[in-house]
């Protein structure tokens, strides 16, 4: 028996995904649940396994290509068994075959340019406007000598010199997405500060030195608690105050910059959360985070000391009021009982959603949170 598998939503909101490589090959043999077939959603790498045991008879999608949510992912029969797609299967038994073309299968569209005219779509013709290439200079490969999305891509303008393109991971698509986002909907505010690191640092050690984001959040929740515009969001005209904590931590990964959630920050000891964020952080750099340990953040902590920086100017996550950089504590200068001494300070740089968050308040945050590493 013959069995489509049409690829499921398999992480909220979730519209396509890229194919990076099958397990199975066309013409060989899987089991049920068996691994079929790895994807790269906007979050992750997910394993899809066999929803049918068989064979292998036909790929929606090749490595490296994209495909819809709903579209055909796997075909999966019996050995000896052939498949054809639907609209072939349609024809063959008279059917009236469904109007489905795809624009390769267009016809021609002249554009008129200033070096002549030229058959390409419109589709094609913006490109070529946002990549600064004359459509005129190209030979085209598509029906009719129509001019490509491919042939427009692989031309480099005339003025500018050598370049490499590579397409955006569905990773590295979200992050842009999401980043723009935050950009033009959050009128964001950003304030810095300095706190003395040895305290927290001192209390690190004693503890048998857990994850650092594992002491931050530990310090963090109760500011949080006395401060809860900085755990809430806005829902149409309302103000939303979380009475939970799950604490996003941002992660740099070779796919990019993601957030991993420590769900129930609060309720969890210094050990648990040290568990908890080495955890997610060795997910995360092998993309094997489950959806729901990427979304759900009411607050966010950007330890960008972890990769050797200072202060910075992060942007507030969508669905949040605001995110909280710490720098590295490297030896500085500080002034103690009047007297210049070498100490170790963290710098602070705090974002905050101006709409909920005023100045006023985003200073008693900041000297909660001072105070509060400092103890």
């Amino acid at each position: 028996m013959v069995n489509e598998f049409h690829l499921p939503d398999i992480g909220e909101g979730l519209t396509e995904a890229t194919i990076i490589s099958w397990y199975v090959a066309v013409g060989e043999s899987v089991g049920l649940d068996e691994p079929l077939v790895e994807v790269e959603t906007d979050k992750a790498a997910v394993d899809i396994p066999a929803p049918f045991a068989g064979v292998v008879l036909h790929h929606g999608a090749g490595a490296g290509e994209i495909i819809k949510v709903d579209s055909l992912l796997v075909v999966v029969g019996e050995a000896g068994e052939t498949w054809e797609p639907s609209i072939a299967r349609s024809r063959a038994s008279g059917d009236a075959a469904p109007i489905v073309g795809t624009l390769d299968e267009a016809p021609a569209v002249v554009a008129r340019t200033g070096s002549g005219e030229v058959a390409a779509l419109p589709k094609v013709r913006r490109l070529a406007v946002e990549l600064g290439v004359d459509l005129a200079m190209l030979s085209g490969s598509g029906v009719g000598g129509r001019v490509t999305e491919d042939d427009v891509r692989r031309a480099t303008p005339a003025d500018a010199g050598p370049t490499d393109r590579v397409p955006m991971t569905a990773t590295r698509r979200s992050i842009a997405d999401h980043l723009s986002r935050s950009w033009r909907e959050i009128p964001h505010v950003t304030i810095y500060d300095a706190a003395d690191a040895e305290p927290l640092l001192t209390r690190r050690a004693a503890a048998g030195k857990p994850m650092l984001e594992a002491m931050l959040i530990a310090v963090l929740v109760p500011a949080l608690q006395q401060h809860p515009e900085f755990n809430a969001t806005i829902v149409g005209d309302d103000i939303v105050y979380r009475k939970y904590y799950d604490v996003g931590l941002a992660i740099d990964t070779p796919a990019g910059l993601v957030v991993a959630v420590v769900h129930d920050a609060a309720g969890k000891s210094i050990a648990e959360l040290d568990a908890e964020t080495r955890r997610l952080a060795d997910a995360a750099k092998v993309r094997k985070l489950a959806p729901e340990e990427l979304r759900g953040q009411t607050f966010t902590i950007s330890n960008i000391g972890a990769v050797g920086g200072g202060y910075g100017t992060p942007l507030v996550p969508l669905g949040t009021s605001a995110i909280l950089s710490i720098g590295r504590a490297d030896p500085t200068p500080v002034v103690r009982a009047g007297v210049i001494a070498v100490g170790r300070q963290f710098p602070l740089s705090l974002s905050y959603d101006h709409r909920i968050i005023d100045g006023a308040a985003g200073r008693a945050f900041m000297a909660a949170v001072v105070a509060a590493l400092g103890e």
